[in-house]
């Protein structure tokens, strides 16, 4: 822009600015009788005051724009953790649904679990005493650690703090124990007492075919009689087969035949 227009432009802005003061002065003269000096001072005063009054609102309205803003901001922000709580809602009442219909289950069980309980605690009473009979009838072997084993699992039956399926697996794991006396061979130590003596005598058991004992200086052996329920001494020929037995028992040789004496099936039961 050229001097002499920028000239003509500020020259237009004082006159714009000047006719409404010019103007105002020669009201208030014509009015109140106020020399011209007097109501242009009034009217820039007057003016100030506008100014002022239209910069406060300007700010005023600069800051209701801001808060508007600010409440816009938090709005939609409201709106997101609405539609977040919704969802979140609808997920915790299917959950709460799912967990009403599992307690229903639960206690549907629990009632199932109460009658089971009190079907198999008898069942669990007479396996014991079942497996105590047979352990009488069995071959006198290990009476010592047998007879301790159902003991054991007299008082586990009266614990409260112990559940029935551990009361039942220990039962059936000793009944297990006992099905793998029939199929192991097996030697050990242990005093015998035999009329109104007691003597230490080693203890061979093959599986529940036979069971032999030999005394410690072997001037002795026998064999366990299951029909007569007694021993059977026997002679001096089957000394060191028993002997070999209990090596091999003991895995201090390879396994090999050996040649034990067994009870002679009677006529009629083969």
């Amino acid at each position: 822009m050229t001097r002499s227009k920028r000239s003509l432009t500020v020259l237009l802005a004082m006159g714009v600015l000047w006719l409404p003061v010019s103007a105002y002065a020669q009201t208030a003269l014509n009015l109140g009788g106020e020399s011209p000096r007097e109501a242009f001072d009034d009217a820039v005063e007057i003016r100030g005051k506008a100014n002022v009054e239209l910069t406060a609102s300007q700010e005023r309205i600069e800051n209701l724009s801001d808060d508007t803003d600010d409440l816009l901001t938090q709005y939609q922000s409201a709106l997101r953790q609405h539609e977040s709580l919704t969802i979140y809602n609808r997920q915790l009442d299917a959950l709460i649904e799912a967990q009403i219909v599992e307690q229903a289950s639960l206690e549907e069980q629990t009632d199932r679990v109460e009658l089971v309980s009190r079907d198999i605690t008898p069942l669990m009473l007479r396996m014991i005493e079942s497996l105590d009979a047979f352990i009488e009838l069995d071959m006198p072997f290990l009476e010592e650690e047998r007879s301790e084993r159902i003991l054991e699992l007299r008082k586990l039956m009266i614990r409260a703090d112990v559940t029935e399926s551990e009361k039942y697996r220990r039962i059936m794991e000793a009944y297990q124990i006992e099905n793998e006396y029939g199929r192991t061979i097996e030697a050990y130590r242990t005093i015998l007492a035999t009329g109104d003596k007691e003597v230490t005598v080693n203890f061979l058991r093959v599986g529940r075919i036979a069971l032999v004992y030999q005394s410690l200086d072997e001037s002795e052996s026998a064999v366990w009689n299951q029909d007569t329920r007694s021993w059977d001494l026997l002679d001096g020929s089957f000394r060191n087969a028993i002997k070999q037995g209990l090596k091999i028992a003991r895995k201090q040789v390879a396994p090999d035949l050996l040649r034990l004496p067994l009870p002679m099936p009677e006529r009629g039961e083969i």
